[in-house]
């Protein structure tokens, strides 16, 4: 029997020429019996022989049918490698050496592995990367798995720079503190690589952690000789402290948000809306004093007078009278168009900072505005005076210094600016007799400078923003957060370590 196949069922286009194939007699395919097909080659030039056994072929032999064929075939082969091969040339090679992680660079990157570098010494990101395959391949089987050759050349180069696999404690960026860690849920431990620390210095170290208040800790005093800390918030109460033991030894509901809190000598003045509270911790009395209009933002003591900055933007002023009558007021102090917030007194004169981003200059002797201070674009939230210059700062980020010019006006001479808005200032000297700025941001964190050269001496984190800062002899100064924690800190008069801990007493009170 004769089979012949279409042409449309061929080779393709360029191929041999349809074979025709004749079947020899016997039995038929699935018997289990042998049996040959034969394919005819109609040029002559040879056939195929195919034995076939059940539904298996056992031989195949090639001639001449398929001579040519594979001669093409090989052909078109060695055409494929060679352009191949040229195309592979061609490509651009891996390469050698990873990027470094701009986040790490800046101490915010959060990923632990990172596939950028966090070491620009290390080749590649090995550390990374050995890192994470030691915790699921065995010390046993060395060379196996895909990432082989990373953990070799990985343990090459610790033995360059030291054993890294035993250093389970990698160099910390002290640019930022670890969130979970402040919040207590931190299971990393040692491996975290951010800092699990409330501030990062040698110089200055916590002393105590006084919580109570439930808001905003918005005033601090300690009057002088005194051995009790006063603090207030914002969920309207004060608190008194004893620095021996730290304990909260009474509690004074008020019945209005604090405002502010300043001392001098016996007294402690409490800024509320629309009143003044006073109190004399030596004979008890205590007073209130009516005239502002709003909340009582600032307050300050010079020359025998008591200033209140007030929300309607008037400085209130009352001046020292008789046992009857301790507070008479005089005239108020107008200028600013919005809410005074910040006051500070230096060389016969007062400053007032305003919502109204200006700063007044006051005359102590004749109570009148000598000059008006524009450069600050937000509120200028703090004031602070420095040998013979005035700091102030803002929520415009920026710490400007004003210095005296020839005609005894003030201007800007220097301009420190920070990545946050910066809320409240003090000054100090520390241990060696240095001055330092506290700058509190409202990042949550309190940056320490010496002056005049703004080098950073440390910082301070907290779980929120540092609303209130205060200096007291004896090298102490404390911060009062939004969460209500008043913190106690002091200078050393050696530098230690953080991990040498100090303990939590206020007896330097």
């Amino acid at each position: 029997m004769t089979i012949s196949r279409a042409p449309s069922e061929g080779f393709l286009e360029g191929g041999c020429p349809p074979a025709t194939a004749t079947r020899a007699a016997g039995p038929a395919f699935g018997s289990g019996s042998a049996g040959v097909v034969r394919f005819l080659d109609p040029e002559g030039i040879g056939g195929v022989c195919l034995r076939l056994e059940g539904y298996g072929i056992c031989c195949l032999d090639f001639e001449g049918l398929l001579l040519r064929m594979g001669i093409q075939t090989a052909r078109s082969n060695v055409g494929w490698l060679q352009k191949s091969a040229a195309h592979y040339n061609q490509l651009p090679t891996a390469p050698t050496r990873r990027k470094v992680c701009t986040y790490w660079l800046k101490g915010k990157c959060n990923r632990n592995p990172c596939r950028f570098l966090h070491d620009a010494s290390l080749p590649r990101n090995v550390y990374h990367r050995a890192a994470k395959q030691s915790s699921y391949m065995r010390e046993d089987c060395p060379g196996k798995g895909p990432e082989s050759s990373l953990v070799n050349s990985a343990s090459s180069t610790s033995r360059e720079r030291g054993d890294l696999s035993k250093d389970k404690n990698p160099r910390k960026p002290q640019e930022k503190v670890c969130n979970y860690w402040m919040s207590d849920n931190c299971v990393k431990g040692n491996a975290c690589p951010f800092l699990h620390s409330w501030f990062h210095g040698v110089d200055f170290a916590l002393l105590a952690k006084l919580e109570g208040h439930k808001k905003v800790v918005s005033g601090i005093a300690l009057p002088s000789g005194s051995n009790k800390l006063y603090s207030g918030s914002k969920d309207g109460t004060a608190r008194i402290w004893d620095c021996h033991t730290g304990q909260c030894v009474q509690v004074i509901n008020l019945g209005g948000e604090v405002g502010c809190f300043t001392c001098e000598g016996p007294w402690v003045f409490v800024g509320m809306p629309n009143t003044v509270k006073a109190w004399n911790i030596q004979n008890g009395a205590s007073y209130d004093i009516s005239g502002p209009v709003g909340q009582v933002h600032a307050m300050e003591v010079a020359n025998n007078m008591l200033f209140a900055g007030a929300q309607d933007g008037a400085i209130l002023v009352w001046k020292g009278g008789n046992e009857a009558d301790p507070f008479q007021m005089a005239a108020p102090l107008r200028g600013h168009t919005w809410g005074v917030v910040s006051l500070t007194v230096g060389r016969d004169r007062l400053y007032s900072g305003s919502i109204d981003q200006t700063i007044r200059v006051w005359d102590l002797h004749t109570l009148e505005c000598v000059q008006e201070l524009v450069g600050h674009t937000d509120v200028v939230t703090s004031l602070l005076c420095w040998d013979q210059y005035l700091l102030s700062c803002s929520l415009d980020q920026t710490v400007r210094v004003w210095g005296a010019t020839e005609d005894c006006s003030l201007e800007v001479v220097y301009t420190h600016r920070e990545d946050h808005g910066i809320l409240a200032l003090s000054g100090m000297l520390d241990a060696g007799g240095k001055p330092v700025l506290l700058c509190a941001c409202i990042d949550n964190t309190v940056r320490l400078y010496e002056l005049p050269s703004f080098t950073e001496r440390g910082k301070i984190f907290s779980r929120r923003e540092v609303r209130t800062l205060q200096t007291a002899p004896g090298g102490l100064f404390f911060t009062g957060d939004a969460t209500g924690m008043l913190t106690v800190w002091n200078w050393l008069d050696s530098p230690k370590s953080q991990e040498e801990q100090l303990p939590h007493s206020m007896e330097s009170c």
